[in-house]
């Protein structure tokens, strides 16, 4: 039986070259679930420069051309037997609006295009895909650029530092949703840990830690029976468990690129190491990974 029934895609109606909505049909197809796509238009402040009477016509004719164009795509949609409903709507406070139509519709799946931000705006403007991460409680399916097929290969990215700790029932969801999706789309399933050995150690014990190379290789191998324990647990393949010393962002960039993967699953808040929060890597491999991102 499928986990998904409802599946959520936010799509700028002005993007219609993305492959976003094809995607999220492919899914919708594979999974037997409905998809309803809620185009967005953010507020045109250009608008405001009209007068009333033209402000409210320009407003109109707009929403209307991209209703005609919704109500085409989506027709073609269902003649490939995908329940589709749709909606075009202005949007004052984008990310308010997401969030309310998760509350109203719940998803089990909230569907979007990547949309990339350059350092310089990050540094001074929260991205909305950063904001989503952080405050939807509905796992959220970030898609890559380019032309999206069903998944064939698919990551579940874990944190087994200590399995006894709150974030081993996170693990469990991540490795769990990521068995459930690779399993609608008849994707293989490997899972990974990313260990950077001396962020666990060297903030505890200071330069001393430099030193002692017994204590990493014991650390080491510890992490690393975690990690096996976790993934036979879940009966992931010996030949599909991949244990990688290295920061979490430049190995799941480089592996991801290296073994063609179509899916990374994260965790959006996780401690690693020194309570650091693997949101913020979450969010940063979003403009770096080569494929798409589920976060739980």
């Amino acid at each position: 039986m499928s986990q998904y029934r409802r599946l959520l895609l936010i799509i700028n109606p002005a993007l219609r070259q993305s492959q976003a909505m094809n995607h999220a049909a492919i899914l919708a197809k594979a999974s037997g679930a409905s998809l309803h796509i809620a185009a967005l238009i953010p507020s045109w402040k250009l608008l405001s420069l009209l007068e009333e009477g033209d402000r409210e016509m320009a407003r109109e004719g707009y929403l209307q051309d991209h209703r005609d164009w919704l109500k085409h795509q989506a027709s073609h949609l269902r003649d490939r037997g995908i329940e589709v409903t749709s909606e075009v709507t202005w949007a004052d406070d984008i990310q308010q609006d997401i969030l309310d139509r998760v509350a109203d519709i719940q998803p089990d799946l909230l569907i979007k295009q990547v949309q990339h931000e350059s350092a310089l705006h990050r540094a001074f403007f929260t991205p909305l895909d950063w904001r989503l991460l952080r405050h939807c409680e509905t796992p959220v399916y970030l898609l890559a650029e380019g032309d999206l097929g069903l998944p064939r290969k698919v990551v579940a990215a874990v944190d087994a530092s200590d399995t006894l700790a709150p974030d081993s029932e996170l693990n469990e969801r991540i490795i769990r949703q990521a068995s459930s999706f690779a399993l609608q789309c008849e994707a293989e399933l490997h899972v990974l840990y990313a260990c950077d050995i001396s962020s666990l150690y060297l903030g505890d014990m200071g330069g001393a830690g430099l030193a002692l190379s017994g204590l990493d290789r014991q650390l080491r191998k510890a992490h690393e029976k975690s990690f096996l324990t976790l993934a036979e647990r879940y009966g992931v393949p010996a030949e599909r468990r991949h244990f990688i010393e290295g920061h979490p962002v430049a190995v799941l960039n480089a592996f991801a690129d290296e073994q063609h993967m179509d899916v990374i699953v994260m965790g959006r808040v996780q401690s690693h190491g020194l309570d650091k929060l693997l949101g913020s890597t979450t969010e940063h491999i979003l403009y770096q990974a080569p494929c798409s991102v589920l976060a739980v």
